[in-house]
């Protein structure tokens, strides 16, 4: 079970930093962020999120406490990164809305959270992983974890573009003000 978790993780992982890295040296030809926005965007973009997301925390469950990691990091800073994670990539997902999470038409988002990164639905994303791997103390969750901090922390190399030719000015002088992360 462990085998077949890993590998639907890391390829999920896998097929986004692929569409990821074609879209950063192919912005023309760019698979993220979509040139159209669709429902089977949204399927595909929410449907491959919640499955990475769903193997990673069955990947904790399985591997629990397998990891000497003090009861206060695991209890303490796990369980506060992944609320705190939580609040913040929901907030901001509703704020912003689920479909132009997703790449639909929307304005440039620069109040909430995103006054102090252009980015905090990844870097809550990276939260709950942290917290979750520190939580769980799982060896086997963790080349999931990694792997998944890796494909948020490259996500937006492939926006930056985008954001650029569709908001313009707006987004550069937002983009030379607020940090890409924290």
């Amino acid at each position: 079970m462990v085998a077949i978790l890993t590998a639907v993780a890391l390829a999920i992982a896998s097929m986004t930093l692929a569409a990821i890295l074609w879209s950063v040296a192919q912005p023309d030809r760019r698979i993220w962020p979509p040139h159209r926005f669709s429902a089977a965007v949204a399927w595909i973009g929410w449907g491959g999120t919640f499955a990475f997301f769903a193997t990673v925390f069955a990947l904790g469950v399985i591997g629990w406490g397998d990891a000497p990691v003090p009861g206060w990091l695991r209890y303490g800073v796990g369980a506060v990164l992944i609320l705190a994670g939580n609040a913040g990539v929901w907030s901001e997902v509703m704020g912003f809305g689920v479909n132009q999470t997703m790449g639909a038409e929307g304005q440039l988002k620069t109040d909430g959270l995103y006054r102090f990164s252009r980015n905090p639905q990844y870097v809550s994303d990276i939260a709950i992983l942290i917290g979750w791997a520190l939580l769980s103390a799982s060896f086997v969750a963790q080349p999931s974890v990694i792997t998944g901090v890796l494909v948020l922390i490259a996500f937006p190399l492939a926006e930056e573009s985008w954001l650029s030719e569709r908001y313009g000015k707006a987004y550069l002088d937002y983009k030379a003000k607020v940090r890409r992360f924290l």
